[in-house]
């Protein structure tokens, strides 16, 4: 009967965990703005904390005050990435005759060295490849400038930022009602908990950001890539769209190395010392700076990310670490669900060494009772 009992309770939670699941997904309009606009209050809120404490000034002047300020680096940021891009795109002529001319070469060398005729090889005219490279470099263009709508709505995440601003003693009024169960300084606790590990890993996301962009930019340089610091700082910008950024961040100076250089080599470098870049950064840079930031293992860091991403896409991708790091403080306290905490969180020392060793170390002890 007992088990029985367990049972049902057991097929009850995953029915609950796949409703929620479902509702997550079905929102996403809906929540996708409002975790965009919390994760901006995370950000502006120490300047917005600075006016109102320091400068002593009124709440909804420090609030548009902020919000102004941070759209307003964001747009100049938008503004020089299109400049840029303009640039790029209008320079996408003299690449495409560049690149054509070679694609020429590489198969006129092909049929010398295999003897096949150039008729049964299909040429530059058949491909059009400068209509082909023309195309993609606008949609490349399109792409990036529809993904920078991860504050998913112009008008939606400014107003959600204000009001979380703005609100923000009335909402810790509303949790402590709420949560009436639990004392003022347990929800304030959590509450700053919270606010902290989201603050932290703000801060190592801009830090790995920085490292990507110096390592890239080191990179193109020393292979003489024309606007190195733009590329390199502008695909460390793309780390915010995991995987897929890192593609585009390095086709564009390829691109440009296929064009401007004397040897085709220098494009395949440029991929090649990217993907390292990007082997460095997924597997030792973003787990050990913003995975320490969030008290997190690289396995949870990393599974939340495939996870968010079947569930809301690049946009999930993006706000995979900061949801998971919330759901830890959580699990590490509410009874019952410690171990999801525990599992979500660093390994001590002693559950990462091999048995063998633990063996020795009781060995000697033994050895020196024993001397």
């Amino acid at each position: 009967m007992i088990s029985t009992v367990k049972i049902s309770h057991r097929a009850l939670g995953l029915l609950a965990l796949i409703a929620i699941i479902f509702i997550l997904y079905v929102l996403k309009p809906l929540i996708m703005p409002l975790l965009f606009a919390t994760i901006l209050g995370v950000m502006i809120f120490p300047f917005q904390k600075f006016l109102e404490k320091k400068l002593r000034c009124n709440r909804i002047f420090a609030t548009i005050f902020s919000i102004t300020l941070i759209f307003s680096v964001t747009a100049l940021l938008f503004l020089i990435i299109f400049i840029q891009l303009e640039s790029f795109v209008n320079s996408g002529e003299d690449y495409s005759g560049r690149i054509l001319g070679l694609y020429e070469n590489i198969i006129t060398y092909l049929g010398d060295a295999f003897n096949i005729s150039n008729s049964s090889i299909v040429n530059g005219n058949d491909l059009k490849f400068e209509k082909l490279l023309k195309g993609n470099i606008g949609k490349v263009t399109s792409f990036i400038s529809e993904s920078g709508s991860f504050m998913s709505d112009a008008i939606l995440v400014p107003i959600y930022l204000f009001f979380f601003l703005y609100y923000r003693r009335f909402l810790r009024a509303f949790a402590y009602k709420v949560f009436n169960t639990k004392s003022q300084s347990f929800i304030n606790t959590m509450i700053n908990k919270i606010y902290n590990v989201q603050k932290n890993y703000l801060a190592g996301l801009l830090k790995v950001m920085l490292i990507v962009g110096v390592l890239n930019t080191i990179a193109l340089l020393s292979l003489g890539i024309e606007n190195a610091v733009f590329f390199g700082f502008f695909a460390a910008l793309l780390l915010l769209i995991p995987y897929i950024g890192v593609i585009i961040g390095a086709l564009l100076p390829a691109v440009v190395a296929l064009a401007t250089k004397d040897s085709a080599w220098y494009a395949f470098s440029v991929m090649a010392i990217f993907g390292f870049i990007q082997f460095l950064e997924g597997n030792f840079i973003t787990p050990k700076i913003t995975g320490s930031k969030v008290s997190m293992n690289s396995f949870i860091a990393i599974l939340s990310l495939i996870a968010f991403a079947m569930l809301w896409g690049i946009s999930g991708m993006i706000v995979a670490l900061p949801i998971t790091a919330a759901l830890k403080i959580i699990f590490d306290n509410t009874p019952g669900f410690e171990a999801y905490g525990f599992v979500m969180g660093e390994p001590v020392d002693a559950l990462l060494q091999s048995k063998a060793r633990q063996r020795l170390k009781v060995w000697k002890t033994i050895r020196q009772k024993n001397a």
